[in-house]
């Protein structure tokens, strides 16, 4: 059986695929097969498939577009491995990276079935310092949580105080991938937290501390499909949220705070503020705010940008004067 299968799911990606392919066939790890799962792309995918000549690339096709959770069960029924390893099409490991990964996993039990990796965006120029720079401060939370484990992990991925990034992060046994049914393929958003809460009733998730996946930024949906998602994937682990929310982890409200940043770039302001109102906001958070405000402002006419600014301003200083 071969040791690790990954999934590369890509969908008109003809230009960044090749860089995704060779980054998984330069892996210190020799026993691995890349199955790289079309999803009804019209550009020339099947022109830069068509160039591998290496036996452990495995194509296949879908004939219309399915969309990418689609295609990762796909790549995960045809998966060989004994683990499986995703890959967006669009973002580059590192060399070691799924070495690095199996060796954390054989220091453990049989209880440890996955382990995630940390990555980081991959901006050059002085907009991508920039954009670098926001990511860094839109990251930024509270105290340091638990980043492996069962339970506690799955309380932390909840809140969103832990992002596995499973789409080009996680590596599992393919068994329990299977078992876990998945990702969910009618989630627009949090698709990749929500198969690693399943992939945790199945047993615990090791990390490794260490910058193993290069990232783009490919952007955001609207603010509105996020929220809407958000609601959804809250709605499927309700009593999970009870529970949490019980012994102290801030779940709606850190959710809260996702949907006001992202009205908040869009320069819907009164939305975001709305969303601000019910969030947990703690002062490491105010420079992420501040970024996405000011990305805002640029997108709305000054003067209502201004006031609305204002508000903002005035409902985060009111907070920090009540925590006083």
């Amino acid at each position: 059986m071969t040791q690790v299968s990954v999934i590369i799911p890509t969908y008109n990606r003809a230009e960044t695929l090749p860089r995704a392919i060779d980054s998984a066939l330069a892996q210190t790890l020799d026993d691995l097969e890349v199955v790289v799962v079309d999803d009804g792309s019209t550009d020339d995918t099947d022109s830069v498939l068509a160039g591998y000549e290496d036996p452990r690339v495995r194509p296949v096709t879908h004939a219309t577009n399915r969309g990418a959770n689609v295609a990762r069960n796909t790549g995960i029924e045809r998966a060989r491995g004994e683990y499986v390893a995703f890959l967006d099409s669009d973002d580059s490991w590192h060399p070691e990276k799924l070495e690095r990964q199996l060796s954390v996993l054989e220091e453990r039990s049989s209880d440890w079935v996955g382990a995630y990796c940390d990555s980081a965006f991959d901006l050059s120029g002085t907009s991508g310092r920039l954009r670098t720079t926001a990511a860094s401060l839109l990251a930024r939370g509270g105290d340091e949580p638990t980043r492996e484990g069962g339970e506690e992990l799955m309380a932390e991925i909840l809140a969103d105080n832990v992002q596995p990034g499973a789409g080009s992060t996680l590596l599992v046994r393919t068994t329990v991938a299977r078992d876990a049914g998945g990702f969910d393929e009618d989630l627009d958003r949090f698709q990749d937290p929500e198969f690693c809460l399943r992939v945790l009733e199945h047993g615990k998730l090791a990390y490794v501390d260490e910058v193993l996946v290069r990232r783009d930024e490919t952007g955001y949906p609207p603010a509105a499909v996020i929220e809407n998602a958000s609601e959804q994937y809250l709605s499927a682990y309700e009593s999970e949220v009870e529970r949490f929310e019980e012994s102290g982890y801030e779940i709606r409200s850190s959710h809260e705070l996702v949907m006001a940043k992202r009205y908040l770039a869009e320069g819907r302001f009164l939305r975001g503020i709305r969303h601000l109102r019910a969030a947990a906001v703690s002062p490491r958070a105010y420079p992420g705010l501040c970024w996405v405000a000011g990305v805002g402002v640029r997108r709305r006419p000054r003067p209502i940008a201004g006031t609305l600014l204002f508000v903002l301003v005035a409902t985060v200083l009111g907070r920090r004067a009540l925590a006083r």
